[in-house]
């Protein structure tokens, strides 16, 4: 990998970084507000919002001008947010600016790395840009538990600024503000992201005629034999990725009695997973290989039903070990296995696939355009789940059938794209499409 490449994860690191600590300070500060507990998934809903109604422009945008710049500008749109969210706005309105940040963000990002690199090192390239990112979530989601805790919080607030009055008094306000800063890092990095020199035609301003070209590139996308089960399988993961947070904060608190700061640490346990299966593929799957992971959708559907069986009671609350202050029971490493499995294997299988989408967008349209495609897809997956997630906790369903629906759900629709794939295999052989230059 070439020295851009290690500029582009940096950037990419605090930036995802700065989102996923940001989640969790939306959620206390929604908790300041007593907001119902429903309201909570609606963050996440209102986040990725901007990533379906702007798909047809975001695309255009990313492929007008070179990616550091676009990605300097869609940061600098999401430090926007956290200001609005800090001086009062509702955190459901705040976080959606955040989106359309991140949703003009993400075709730069990864549109940029078939610019820099052959195809036959994009499954590499994902797998460091995944670990990348997961190791983001960990840290991110700690980061947002930490700064709300009552420790670092109280010490935050303490610090005060002579004759000046900043309104920052609890402790949701702290954390965006040093949330704030890290967005500041990750923009002054963009700025160094040097231009790989690619350019496109000369991109349409008119809606109309961007909508139409959208459309063109959805329809290309899931026309094409093997773009659309690479694109059916990473619209999945994300829908499922997203709702899966939300259930993992419910159930830490419903079946382990953890508060909100302690399930944060939790759902980094499961982004570590992720971060192995990622690095992992990047080590042992090349690009032609790429749909052989596919069985391994259906077996992570199934061990997240598995979690819906346990609780903390079933084993002694004895400490085993202490890491720093964090002390480690027993009746919580079965609840830390399951999560880093169900991890392991979401990130082993969707690299492959988030690469082999890469590539077949970059070979049939152009960078911008296919991550476009993606996101569009991916984040239709994510409102339509955590939509219907809200309405099961508006209802009070219990925690363990949602658990259940939901693993089974993701199990039965791999085994629908598996069976899809041999059968467009059985019409005509398109492996060998795998790995061809753009045209």
């Amino acid at each position: 990998m070439n020295r851009s490449f290690y500029t582009i994860m940096a950037a990419q690191f605090f930036s995802s970084l700065a989102d996923n600590a940001l989640l969790i300070a939306a959620i206390a500060l929604l908790a300041q507000l007593h907001a119902p507990a429903w309201m909570t998934p609606l963050l996440k809903l209102f986040f990725v919002l901007s990533y379906v109604v702007l798909a047809a422009f975001v695309g255009a945008f990313a492929d007008s001008r070179p990616k550091g710049n676009v990605m300097f500008i869609t940061n600098t749109i999401k430090f926007v947010g956290c200001v609005v969210m800090l001086f009062g706005s509702h955190p459901l309105l705040s976080y959606a600016i955040v989106g359309l940040g991140a949703a003009a963000y993400s075709p730069a990002k990864y549109g940029i790395l078939t610019e820099l690199l052959p195809p036959e090192k994009l499954v590499a390239a994902n797998g460091w840009i995944e670990g990348l990112t997961v190791g983001s979530i960990i840290l991110g989601t700690v980061l947002g538990g930490v700064l709300i805790s009552s420790t670092v919080s109280g010490s935050l607030l303490a610090l005060d600024v002579p004759t000046i009055d900043t309104g920052i008094d609890t402790p949701a306000e702290s954390a965006i503000l040093i949330i704030m800063m890290i967005y500041i890092i990750a923009a002054l990095i963009n700025l160094t992201i040097p231009d790989t020199g690619a350019r496109y035609v000369v991109q349409k301003a008119n809606p109309i005629e961007l909508i139409k070209d959208f459309s063109v590139c959805f329809k290309t996308l899931w026309n094409d034999r093997l773009g659309q089960i690479s694109l059916a399988v990473t619209t999945l993961f994300w829908g499922a990725g997203a709702t899966l947070q939300f259930i993992v904060i419910k159930w830490a608190q419903v079946a382990l009695h953890m508060n909100l700061s302690q399930s944060a640490i939790l759902q980094a346990i499961s982004a570590i997973g992720v971060a192995g299966g990622a690095v992992w593929a990047a080590s042992r799957v090349p690009l032609r290989n790429s749909l052989k992971v596919l069985p391994y959708g259906i077996a992570m559907g199934l061990v997240v039903c598995v979690m819906a069986v346990y609780n903390s009671h079933m084993l002694p609350d004895i400490t085993v070990m202490t890491i720093g202050k964090m002390e480690v029971s027993l009746n919580l490493l079965p609840a830390y296995f399951l999560l880093i499995v169900v991890g392991w294997l979401a990130g082993y299988f969707v690299v492959p696939m988030n690469a082999l989408l890469q590539h077949r967008g970059h070979v049939l349209m152009s960078a911008g355009h296919s991550i476009a495609v993606q996101n569009f897809n991916e984040n239709i997956s994510v409102l339509m789940m955590l939509a219907m997630y809200s309405i099961l906790i508006w209802f009070d369903v219990p925690i363990p059938y949602v658990i259940i629906g939901f693993g089974l759900a993701v199990s039965i629709i791999m085994w629908l794209v598996i069976k899809r794939h041999a059968k467009n295999q059985s019409e005509y052989d398109s492996m060998h499409l795998i790995g061809e230059h753009k045209h």
